[in-house]
């Protein structure tokens, strides 16, 4: 880093692909912020070199005076354990409604990558509540700074349209020389998305850091890709199978349940497949996070969009009607998974994780991916290196994909609705930018594999002349 070329950034993770988000704002040489801490998944790596297995905090984190969190997904915040293991003693900042879920998510890492001991558990979520700041969505929050003499930093979260509780982050540094906002994007949102209010273009930037997950292509509007959603499983359950929807816990579940019990309610009365009507269709819901985030997602209510509020107030439950049966128990999850293989029930199963590298969908997989009468509904982005992409990928060659080291033929169906990306896509990100009332001088675009980045440079290249576009990669770029 060059010697006095503060405000600088460092980018830790979510430069060669769309997993393991860390970025580092420095202010001066003795205060920095992170800016999310997440885990690397699939084959994507730390800029060090190692892959999924290393963990560890491999970062100085002595400026470190606080980590700013965008939201709660595990690629942004599932290193926090390990943060908090490297000695970091700092606050944690975030959204109100984040607030209230980052405990379960960390909660659930917590118990897959260190102890189910019920004591430490308790210590470790003890800490955790002790260290998170909750900020209103659009208020200014001060950080103090260390030896900052004249040096200024405040913060503002304001929603970004992912998932509930999800922001991008406004960094106003203020020094005796000059005044700048550096923007972080975290993971944007498109306009309508189930629950969510659509996210605003902040007034003015001079640095914005921008996600690129969906920056080669444009989605289906909801419009469209809700009746995509019901095509899909109408087609699917004239197989007379199950159809497994991965999922990640929380945002697509939630999401996916709103739109269903829309299309149910509005077709409730029709044939789907069969005898079977759209009231009849069972959604089961197999992953008690997923059960404890749509509580959460309850509770949170007033942090819902217009036309959920509309709902509510019209009697209807968007999260919690009738067709949905809950799995909690492992025993029962393994009942569920033996009776569908046996049975081929037709039936919906929502189940993590989202790219199918852990969680209870891979026990479904393994029993029923085999059986041509199964359909697999994907709903979010595959890394590479995952199975879900690997399913993606070799399904319609008759290939295969390996779980828990055994192979398994693919002979499900397999369909990928992009439509229901949580993420922005190309029009999206590029709205993003073009809303703001100042511009920025310089974007930098993470969280996207080469492609994507390449595909969104050139766009925003010949939208935005005078702009610097930067696409990061490596371990920094100051």
């Amino acid at each position: 880093m060059k010697k006095n070329s503060y405000p600088s950034i460092i980018h830790h993770g979510a430069v060669d692909g769309v997993t393991g988000s860390c970025h580092q704002l420095f202010v001066d040489a003795n205060n920095s912020v992170l800016i999310d801490c997440g885990l690397f998944q699939g084959a994507e790596t730390s800029p060090q070199g190692a892959g999924f297995e290393h963990l560890a905090i491999d970062f100085p984190i002595n400026t470190v005076r606080a980590l700013l969190v965008t939201h709660c997904h595990i690629d942004h915040v599932g290193r926090i354990p390990y943060l908090l293991a490297a000695g970091y003693d700092g606050p944690i900042i975030c959204s109100e409604p984040t607030a209230v879920l980052l405990p379960l998510v960390l909660e659930d890492a917590v118990k897959i990558g260190f102890t189910r001991d019920a004591r430490l558990l308790d210590k470790f979520l003890r800490l955790l509540q002790e260290k998170i700041v909750a900020v209103p969505y659009g208020k200014k929050y001060r950080l103090p700074l260390s030896d900052g003499e004249g040096i200024q930093l405040a913060l503002k979260f304001k929603p970004a349209g992912h998932i509930l509780g999800s922001a991008y982050i406004e960094c106003d540094v203020n020094t005796a020389a000059n005044k700048q906002r550096i923007v972080f994007s975290g993971d944007l949102g498109g306009p309508y998305t189930p629950l969510l209010p659509s996210p605003r273009s902040p007034y003015r930037a001079d640095i914005v850091v921008l996600e690129s997950t969906y920056g080669d292509r444009n989605h289906e509007n909801r419009r469209q890709r809700k009746a995509m959603l019901k095509e899909c499983i109408e087609h699917c359950l004239r197989n007379k199978g199950v159809i497994l929807i991965p999922t990640f816990s929380i945002g697509r579940t939630q999401e996916l349940l709103y739109e269903l019990e829309d299309i149910i309610y509005r077709h409730q009365d029709r044939l789907l497949a069969g005898k079977l009507y759209w009231d009849d269709l069972e959604i089961i819901i197999d992953s008690p996070l997923a059960h404890r985030f749509t509580e959460a997602y309850r509770k949170l209510k007033p942090h819902w969009d217009a036309e959920a509020r509309r709902k509510l107030r019209q009697g209807r439950h968007p999260l919690s009607f009738e067709q949905i049966t809950t799995i909690d128990s492992h025993d029962e999850h393994l009942m569920t998974v033996d009776y569908l293989r046996k049975t081929a029930r037709p039936c919906v199963v929502i189940a993590a994780s989202g790219m199918c590298s852990g969680g209870r969908i891979v026990n479904y997989l393994k029993a029923l991916i085999e059986d041509n009468r199964t359909d697999i509904l994907f709903s979010g982005y595959q890394a590479a290196g995952t199975p879900g992409r690997d399913i993606q990928q070799y399904a319609e060659k008759n290939g295969y994909v390996e779980l828990d080291r055994r192979r398994y033929t693919i002979n499900a169906g397999v369909y990928t609705l992009s439509g229901y990306s949580a993420h922005a896509d190309q029009s999206a990100l590029i709205r993003f930018i073009a809303g703001m009332r100042f511009k920025p001088s310089e974007i930098r675009l993470v969280h996207g594999d080469e492609p994507a980045k390449l595909a969104l440079q050139k766009q925003l290249r010949s939208q935005f002349a005078g702009i610097k576009i930067h696409m990061c990669g490596g371990s920094s770029l100051a």
